[in-house]
């Protein structure tokens, strides 16, 4: 496979991997210039026979993913949606302060959730999205009508299991093929299936104009570096996307907040008990999954969103 492929063919596939009957979404590439000259990509997922339908639910994906980690999901979601690439990642600009932080990606967020959507959104974040996510319901509580965090919140420990994304990142920055990265991602236990190893590392790669390969995303950059000269008594990789104003913004939204948590993910039950207790109006939902649970649970995840997103309204458009 080159890199002339359709981005959106794998989902035919997909689909029927997962044996789900619907109609196929018709996926576009959209893009937005942003004033200081990057620019913010996102993937937008319409029925076939209504193009121009509206996203009723947009998702922020993790550090050192991009928005086809959410394909599967949006599958199983059956209603017009948004994946956005958070800068750093997928096919947005890298950012050259190198702050991949929720407060500062938040307003890029919220300059896509205002040119690509026409109502509130039920907003879904994983990860670093997840916190990104809080930040823009915090900042912008007009264009969000429920928040959903997947396996994230801002007391984690960045010396936990999230040590295991630090160390996947701290490879080497740039590969003679494809198939070396999809076999790392399989030796981390990442990725799943071979199947879905193989088609996460094609839609999240490249191919330089030297041949050699290299993740799309800024992380690996990061995190290599940091490797090679740890900093003394700074953040790690992982520490780096973890702000620890993050309560201050769940704090400050006033949409319906739920977590989504993996009962083998990154948040211990300890740290949930903490969110609870930060939030007692927010729901804990637990379910049988580790970190990434668009990529472990999708289907069950897509119905459990598309349940929220018709009794909110936020598919009407109410």
């Amino acid at each position: 496979m080159t890199d002339d492929f359709n981005e959106f063919s794998f989902l035919p596939a997909q689909s029927a991997e997962n044996g789900l009957d619907g109609p196929v979404p018709t996926g576009r590439r959209l893009s937005l210039a942003l004033p200081d000259g990057r620019t913010l990509s996102a993937l937008r997922y319409t029925p076939a026979d209504d193009p121009e339908a509206a996203p009723a639910v947009t998702f922020l994906h993790g550090a050192g993913l991009n928005a086809h980690t959410w394909d599967t999901t949006i599958l199983a979601l059956g209603l017009p949606a948004l994946a956005i690439d958070l800068p750093g990642h997928g096919d947005s600009s890298w950012r050259d302060d190198l702050a991949y932080v929720p407060p500062v990606l938040a307003p890029d967020v919220v300059a896509g959730l205002r040119a690509w959507t026409d109502r509130p959104q039920l907003l879904v974040g994983q990860s670093l999205g997840g916190l990104t996510a809080a930040s823009v319901a915090a900042s912008a509580p007009e264009l969000v009508r429920e928040l959903v965090i997947v396996d994230i919140t801002p007391g984690i420990d960045p010396n936990g299991n999230a040590q295991q994304i630090a160390q996947f990142f701290a490879g080497p920055t740039d590969w003679a093929t494809r198939d070396e990265l999809v076999e790392r991602a399989l030796a981390f236990g990442l990725g799943g299936s071979r199947t879905a190893a193989t088609r996460g590392v094609y839609l999240n790669s490249r191919v330089r104009a030297d041949g050699r390969v290299e993740w799309k995303h800024h992380f690996a950059h990061l995190a290599a570096a940091m490797a090679a000269n740890p900093p003394t008594g700074g953040p790690d990789a992982v520490g780096t996307v973890l702000d620890r104003g993050g309560w201050g913004d769940l704090a400050r939204v006033t949409a319906p907040v739920t977590l989504i948590r993996g009962d083998h993910g990154y948040v211990t039950a300890d740290e949930a008990a903490d969110f609870s207790a930060r939030l007692p109006q927010a729901a804990v939902v637990v379910v049988a999954s580790g970190h990434n649970v668009q990529e472990e649970l999708p289907v069950p995840l897509g119905r459990m969103l598309r349940e929220r997103a018709t009794a909110s309204g936020a598919a009407a458009g109410d």
